[in-house]
């Protein structure tokens, strides 16, 4: 038994000397809530994050009783530039830098169907903590969950300092 606790003793002290001296970084902020980390979008999650969004969406839908959604390239292609333009103009709001409107963008992709609505975000959040945050807000969960909804375009753009400028159209 003394030998047990004499290794587990030097085991202890063994994983103390590895540490760096500096303080542990806090797990929370001054504000008593969780410090941000950042969510660095790599190449290799690029081609996953639209479906995993269109998934948790229709998840969402089905639990509303809202009918399934799918991805569309077009709608998907006039999210980009207005998350890209969003953060050129660094504000989020659903006119570009040119004054175009959502429906503006469907046009210009070659889209012809009637946009439902637009959901956009300013955040340093994964894909699926700022669909938490839109069905939150009563009037972007209103977009989401329109039953006249039947496509889907998603599409990021993410400055060097890690913020992500996220555009959600939905369209019918």
């Amino acid at each position: 038994m003394q030998r047990r606790a004499m290794l587990a003793g030097v085991a202890l002290l063994g994983l103390a000397a590895c540490g760096t001296g500096r303080p542990a970084r806090p797990l929370v902020g001054e504000d008593g809530l969780p410090l941000p980390t950042l969510y660095r979008i790599t190449p290799e999650m690029e081609a996953e994050i639209g479906y995993r969004m269109a998934e948790s969406v229709n998840t969402l839908r089905q639990a509303g009783g809202a009918g399934p959604v799918t991805l569309d390239p077009q709608l998907t292609a006039a999210a980009a530039t207005h998350s890209r333009d969003m953060a050129v103009q660094n504000r989020p709001w659903h006119f570009g830098s040119d004054g175009s409107s959502a429906v503006d963008r469907l046009n210009r992709v070659g889209y012809r169907g009637r946009l439902v609505g637009e959901v956009i975000s300013e955040t340093y959040e994964t894909e699926l903590q700022t669909l938490a945050a839109w069905m939150q807000d009563p009037r972007t969960r209103q977009v989401i969950l329109d039953p006249t909804a039947s496509r889907l375009g998603l599409a990021w753009f993410q400055e060097q300092s890690g913020k992500i400028w996220w555009t959600m159209v939905l369209a019918a």
